[in-house]
């Protein structure tokens, strides 16, 4: 009897071992779950299983890792996440940096910005912090000019000058490659771009540059975010071999930020 109970409780402690180093992850498709997918068999070598799920969104990977219904995500940059704490009254917290996507603008009506004619159409995310990147980024352009060029939650109010009296349409971000058709100009995340076989680095007619502040960050919180399992996490995220894979597959189109 003592033998058989002594069994069960070395199997119970070998179940939790193995459960503490499962970790599940949100990512958007690409780069996010790309990268994931790549570190995911040396993870598994030294004893920490990825479980990574797809989203097409940024709301519910951020609300499910808040709701303890998963472990950690992988898709946004730190103002994303700093305005979606302050609006939903949660404390995620970012882990690692990890790469760079220049933000771009893409259009399938003009070759070159000086081309859009007066009252064009120009579409941009309708999240706070990345319709503020877009319009931070026309503004550095000089398409228009806003009230204040360091705003990240500037919006179409703030615009101040606007010469070619360019309509600004806020939709939500994984809409906009499908929208290209419709309107004369749209700036678009570059998950989103890859994941519609745009070439940011050839087909944007405006991009931002390698050195963008938007870092994309491993997210989790307070209670999980330093366990062994993330720090192997990180470590993997960090490594010389994911660097090389960043660079070689996404061809400045993605960017280690490590």
């Amino acid at each position: 009897m003592k033998k058989t109970l002594t069994a069960i409780a070395l199997a119970a402690i070998a179940f939790y071992a193995h459960a503490a180093d499962k970790l599940s992850i949100a990512a958007t498709a690409v780069p996010h779950s790309e990268i994931l997918e790549f570190i995911k068999p040396a993870l598994a070598k030294q004893g920490v299983t990825l479980d990574i799920k797809v989203f097409t969104d940024y709301v519910q990977p951020n609300v499910q890792v808040a709701e303890k219904k998963l472990d950690a995500n992988f898709f946004q940059h730190q103002p994303y996440l700093s305005e979606f704490n302050k609006g939903k009254g949660t404390n995620l917290l970012n882990v690692a940096g990890v790469h760079v996507e220049p933000f771009g603008a893409y259009s399938n009506k003009v070759k070159k910005l000086a081309d859009l004619k007066e009252g064009a159409t120009v579409a941009i995310p309708n999240d706070a912090t990345n319709g503020g990147r877009a319009l931070l980024l026309l503004d550095k352009a000089g398409v228009i000019k806003l009230k204040d060029n360091k705003n990240i939650l500037a919006t179409a109010k703030d615009i101040v000058h606007n010469p070619k009296k360019l309509k600004i349409r806020e939709l939500e971000a994984a809409t906009l490659p499908r929208v290209l058709n419709q309107v004369d100009l749209a700036l678009i995340n570059t998950n989103y771009a890859l994941e519609a076989k745009l070439n940011p680095s050839k087909d944007a007619l405006l991009i931002e540059g390698n050195d963008s502040p938007y870092v994309n960050i491993l997210v989790a919180r307070p209670d999980n975010s330093a366990t062994p399992a993330m720090k192997k996490l990180v470590a993997a995220l960090h490594s010389a071999e994911t660097k090389k894979f960043i660079l070689e597959k996404y061809k400045g189109a993605v960017v280690p930020a490590f």
